[in-house]
């Protein structure tokens, strides 16, 4: 009887260890299912641009919203150069083939328009003037010969034919008179001569201070050296302006370019000038982006009196970006989703809208809404591209 006991002791204990190992693995497998149940955060309601969270959702953590605050007038900063006035400005090439032989202006002289810069020896400005000269004495022969023939005629004594014949002759050689004087006046650039000496002057356009020479003595020149792709030979001989009027060319970025018109007034500050201030007016905005530089060329007129700025300046170019209008909100509330600019408003507490906005000019780190939110609206600064990736999982699952 005593192995008997033993063995049912035995196997008592067996069962009761099965028991606590089974009740051991409930309890793991308990916690486990806790824990993944713990982690496993509460799913996002998506309904079109609109997201909600319940009110203990851990994403929450991950999103912040701030107040849209009026937007205030400012003033924006663009970097810009400094140029010659294109409307005052005459760039002085020759149009004839010649040799140098006497310059009568040097750098900073003021000339008046019409004014010899400078005069070449052209063989074909000679020919030229000597063409004149023949065309001349053509149309004074054919006029003796009509007047004479028209007299005869009305003795008797010359054929009508004759007459009909001189007249044909007088108005070609006034044609070719008309032509030679024109084109030598043309190459003289509108002064006339009587003289054959093939001393071709080159005049100034305009009115101004000369500003740039690229001329020596005995420089041979042509017109077709302006075609080359050297810069000795496509600089003009001369460069003839007025210093006291300045263009100011500005890259603005497509943002900057929305807030600038003609006729609004900019303040230049330049590095050799540090505690003065210059003023400009915008003339124009461009109508495209640059391809390269995405940028929108300005252009505005400097008035500079004093002289004190020079072409090729960079200046720091500070424009009123107008009346205050819309809200700003920080740049990093707004991302781009094809070609329109969103951000998401919390229209409740766990609650969010993704909405389009217009954009006006980002300064300081703040960027302008000028349509899509009004102010005091709290527009979620941190987490918008969280909540724009549970949209597109919305409308993708």
């Amino acid at each position: 009887m005593k192995p008997v006991k033993k063995h049912v002791r035995r196997s008592a204990v067996g069962m009761a260890l099965a028991m606590l190992l089974l009740a051991a693995s409930l309890v793991v497998g308990g916690c486990r299912e806790k824990a993944a149940n713990a982690t496993e955060p509460p799913a996002a309601k998506v309904e079109g641009d609109k997201v909600s969270f319940a009110q203990d959702a851990p994403q929450l953590g991950n999103i912040s919203a701030a107040p849209a605050e009026l937007r205030q007038s400012s003033e924006m900063g663009v970097y810009g150069r400094l140029v010659w006035n294109e409307d005052v400005t005459g760039r002085v090439f020759s149009p004839i083939m010649g040799r140098v032989t006497k310059i009568n202006v040097d750098i900073g002289d003021t000339v008046a328009a019409g004014d010899v810069l400078a005069l070449l020896a052209s063989p074909d400005f000679g020919q030229s003037q000597a063409d004149v000269k023949k065309a001349a004495s053509d149309l004074a022969l054919a006029d003796r010969t009509l007047t004479r023939l028209r007299d005869l005629l009305a003795h008797g004594a010359a054929a009508q034919k004759d007459v009909d014949a001189a007249q044909s002759d007088y108005e070609k050689a006034a044609a070719e008179h008309q032509r030679a004087v024109a084109q030598a006046r043309n190459l003289a650039q509108g002064a006339g001569g009587n003289a054959v000496d093939g001393a071709y002057p080159l005049r100034s356009p305009v009115a101004g201070m000369v500003v740039e020479k690229n001329l020596t003595p005995g420089q041979q020149v042509r017109p077709d050296m302006q075609l080359a792709n050297m810069p000795q030979f496509t600089n003009p001989q001369f460069v003839v302006t007025d210093p006291t009027r300045l263009w100011l060319l500005l890259d603005a970025t497509e943002l900057q370019a929305v807030t600038l018109k003609a006729g609004q007034a900019v303040r230049l500050v330049a590095k050799a000038y540090p505690n003065r201030t210059f003023v400009g007016r915008i003339e124009m905005v461009g109508q495209s982006l640059d391809p390269a530089t995405r940028t929108v060329k300005v252009r505005a007129a400097v008035e500079n009196p004093d002289r004190l700025l020079k072409a090729e300046m960079y200046v720091t170019a500070e424009v009123a970006d107008g009346v205050a209008t819309g809200v700003a909100v920080p740049a990093k509330a707004v991302f781009m989703r094809g070609n329109q600019y969103y951000l998401f408003v919390e229209d409740a507490p766990g609650r969010f809208e993704r909405r389009a906005v217009k954009l006006g000019l980002e300064n300081g780190g703040a960027i302008a809404v000028e349509d899509g939110v009004a102010p005091g609206q709290r527009v979620v600064v941190e987490g918008a591209l969280l909540l724009q990736a549970i949209i597109e999982k919305g409308e993708n699952p």
